[in-house]
């Protein structure tokens, strides 16, 4: 990424803030407390969120930051205008001051001292790049799905978190969901049998988009959109405002994976914890119908595809004893029914206990169920999937050296140039 000299008015020493840096004596709590318990906790002993990205998914995620009691967001930053007063006016509107800070540049969010984590909401395109350099200027980081456009950039997410220290938790927050969680323990306990397939779920009515051009347009001055820091190290093309909205940027591959990442990132991470899958991978992926296929070494097969139940973003796990399928909806079905017992779940996907889960790591310093490793390793079944769709032939892939077997053009697309000055 970007080299620190390059920063304005910001000394070295601010932005190499160290992963020694003291968290102020913070005691984190066990449980998610409401917001009456905030004004208890000491502002000095709370924990400084600086917040990246304040689209939509950015300011619900914030809120659950702002519900916890041991935090203090003071800072939030996006390159539009608008969106940073929203991001404001809602901080303040929830202390009842007017203390919160906003930036178009990251940069300077990472190099405030008084920031001890961040969550990183920006598109796809700077999730692993702002990741990268959270770490290295001794930040934690809560970051949003998809962690990654390629697999090299995931990978040297986690590598960078493991190499300093760091905290870091993906927002695949249904490993954090009663249902989901459920499901996947039924299937990682043996009491479905032997694994024969994982059903996971891809965004619908998603077109992918390619080497899609969009004529110019006049470029808005900086002060109400920084398109140059908007593109970040994807590949330099002139202004058009269709480009950063949610709808196109989302099908790009040059910005995002489109429909296999939108929601295999959720569906596709909760079938590798079923399948105890979280530090490897399937080895054979190939395209059947409307169905993308991928096959781990002992058999079992995932499949992404459209057409489960039970709201947004469902799975479905079937074994040679029996299965059992969930969504977003909160219901679940499984044979034989005996399973389920009397248990019931809610229904949605609230950020709030994979926030307070992020928060309880930091304090103790131990792993996040959704730590980088374990986030790359599913977005990376996501990836080589996009590639098979993308060229139109199987491909073989080996999870311990991360590479695509006698396939040089698909080996070619597990990473991307970055743009100058921007580097991994």
């Amino acid at each position: 990424m970007k080299r620190s000299p390059s920063l304005p008015n910001v000394s070295r020493r601010a932005f190499l803030h160290t992963a020694t840096a003291s968290l102020g004596g913070l005691v984190v709590a066990p449980n998610i407390l409401i917001r009456s318990a905030h004004a208890k906790v000491d502002a000095s002993k709370r924990l400084g969120i600086g917040v990246i990205g304040q689209g939509g998914r950015g300011r619900r995620v914030m809120q659950a930051f702002l519900e916890q009691p041991d935090t203090q967001v003071r800072v939030v930053c996006d390159c539009f205008a608008d969106r940073r007063k929203q991001g404001v006016d809602q901080v303040n509107q929830y202390y009842g001051n007017e203390d919160c800070d906003s930036t178009p540049d990251f940069l300077e969010v990472l190099a405030r001292p008084d920031i001890d984590a961040v969550l990183i909401a920006t598109g796809d395109n700077w999730h692993s790049g702002v990741s990268v350099l959270a770490a290295r200027a001794g930040k934690d980081i809560y970051c949003e799905k998809p962690m990654s456009v390629t697999i090299a950039e995931s990978r040297a997410v986690s590598d960078t978190m493991k190499r300093l220290g760091r905290i870091f938790q993906c927002g695949t927050q249904r490993r954090s969901i009663g249902n989901f969680r459920f499901a996947a323990d039924l299937a990682r306990s043996g009491k479905l049998g032997q694994l024969k397939e994982l059903h996971a779920e891809e965004a619908p009515g998603m077109k992918v988009l390619y080497d899609t051009v969009l004529p110019e347009e006049p470029e808005p001055s900086k002060d109400i959109f920084d398109w140059d820091r908007w593109l970040g190290p994807s590949l330099w093309r002139p202004y058009n405002q269709k480009y950063a909205t949610r709808g196109f940027w989302s099908a790009h591959v040059d910005w995002s994976g489109a429909s296999v990442t939108e929601w295999g990132s959720h569906t596709v991470d909760i079938c590798q914890w079923a399948n105890n899958s979280d530090d490897s991978g399937p080895v054979e992926f190939w395209q059947e119908g409307n169905r993308w296929v991928a096959q781990y070494a002992n058999g079992t097969k995932i499949i992404i595809r459209n057409g489960l139940r039970f709201g947004s973003c469902p799975v479905r796990f079937e074994g040679d004893e029996g299965w059992v399928e969930t969504g977003d909806s909160g219901e679940i079905e499984a044979y034989p029914k005996s399973l389920l017992g009397n248990r019931g779940f809610e229904g949605g996907y609230p950020p709030e206990n994979h926030v307070r889960a992020f928060l309880d790591s930091v304090g103790t310093r131990e792993q996040c169920v959704s730590h980088a490793e374990v986030a790359h390793r599913s977005i990376s079944v996501c990836h080589v999937t996009n590639l098979v769709k993308r060229l139109g032939r199987p491909l073989t892939w080996d999870p311990a050296t991360e590479t695509i077997t006698d396939d040089p053009e698909a080996s070619r697309l597990l990473s991307r140039a970055y743009r100058t000055p921007w580097y991994l």
